[in-house]
């Protein structure tokens, strides 16, 4: 099988957008350094003492996203599971060997609701 000219337009394409994020996010990062040194370069000629920043502010952590795995690991395993079933008692013959298909996204879900049981809360 070879690749098309549809297939190369469509990889230059995300190419361009991967590369159009990081420069855009290069860019803003330049941008806020250059302010953070003026600031501080104004500020040193003022004669004020300024403590050391770190360039990147460390990342919030937002409480739900806590629960993104959980979720995800119920709706992928309980759509898996009932796809099984739901392949495995339809009596069509063609379709009676698919059935084993949608295990992979319930052993996704089941690996994900593992992951939210085994990380759990340490805050708390």
């Amino acid at each position: 099988m070879g690749q098309t000219l549809g297939d190369g337009i469509v990889a230059l394409a995300l190419a361009a957008v991967f590369l159009g994020y990081w420069y855009f996010k290069h860019r803003e990062r330049h941008r806020r350094l250059e302010i953070l040194h003026q600031e501080r370069l104004a500020a040193m000629d003022k004669g004020i003492p300024l403590p050391e920043l770190p360039i990147d502010p460390p990342p919030l952590r937002n409480p739900a996203s806590q629960h993104v795995p959980l979720i995800l690991g119920i709706v992928l395993f309980a759509f898996g599971t009932g796809l099984m079933i739901a392949l495995r008692v339809i009596s069509v013959s063609k379709l009676s060997v698919l059935w084993p298909m949608p295990l992979p996204v319930a052993l996704m879900g089941l690996g994900l609701l593992l992951y939210s049981v085994l990380t759990g809360n340490r805050e708390r």
